[in-house]
């Protein structure tokens, strides 16, 4: 029986580098800036639970 590694290494498992080659990067300033919109609908449903647990449960 063979492990994940074992299986996906090409022999040497030295020489892999998981960090090594090609990656994608994203300035923080983008990242924050498609984050926001999703930032605020949370907290809109949280604010819908919220009621919605009040009016279910009134609580």
């Amino acid at each position: 029986m063979t492990s994940v590694v074992d299986a996906a290494s090409d022999g040497d498992a030295d020489d892999r580098d998981p960090f090594g080659g090609a990656r994608i990067e994203v300035p923080e300033d983008e990242m924050r800036t498609v984050a926001k919109p999703q930032i605020l609908v949370g907290r809109a449903k949280r604010k819908i639970d919220e009621v919605a647990t009040l009016l279910t449960y009134g609580r």
